[in-house]
Order: structure tokens, then C-alpha cells, then sequence
């Protein structure tokens, strides 16, 4: 019953942007996956993930209220700084800070 009104729940844009970020953030290995709790960082899916979010707000530039455009501001921000740290990381340059 509970996986049912789960369910029944209305998603808004927030819920929606906070999912794709979630999934962002296990594609870079910053949180275990869900059912394995093992971290897999998989960096194009984390690429595809962040790219959906940054079209999106592209999309709905003038049309969200400022808490969700600040939200995927924000959310946007943290993300990419975060694939940009693990894709270097990955190649082995910089120390794994950006700039």
C-alpha cells in the first residue's frame, strides 16, 4: 500500500529535476546505487543526465518560478563541477580540482 501512494503522488518540476540530479550524482559515483549501495561511476551516463537538466532549463528559461530556476541553478552548478572533477580524475590530469 505504500509503494501505491507512492505512486498516486503528483510529481512537479522540482521532484522531477531532483530525480535527474539523483541519478547525476550515482552515474558519478558521489552516492551508491539504490539497490546495489555500490558505487559505479559511469561518466557518459552522468554526461547525458547533466546535458537532459541543462536543456531543460534552457527550455524553460521565463517560465519557472525563481525557487525552481534557482533550484536547477544550483543543482546545474554542483553537478558539472563534479563531472569535472571525476573526468579528470579519470584521465589522470590536473589535481582534481577544476579551474
Amino acid at each position: 500500500m505504500a509503494d501505491e501512494s507512492r505512486a498516486a503522488r503528483e510529481i512537479d518540476f522540482t521532484t522531477f529535476c531532483i530525480s535527474l540530479g539523483s541519478s547525476a550524482f550515482v552515474h558519478l559515483g558521489e552516492v551508491p546505487h539504490p539497490e546495489s549501495q555500490e558505487l559505479a561511476p559511469n561518466l557518459v551516463l552522468a554526461k547525458q543526465t547533466i546535458d537532459i537538466l541543462g536543456m531543460l532549463r534552457e527550455k524553460t528559461r521565463g517560465n519557472l518560478t525563481p525557487e525552481e530556476d534557482k533550484l536547477l541553478e544550483h543543482l546545474l552548478l554542483d553537478l558539472r563541477l563534479r563531472f569535472v572533477e571525476k573526468s579528470k580524475a579519470a584521465t589522470g590530469g590536473g589535481s582534481g580540482t577544476p579551474g
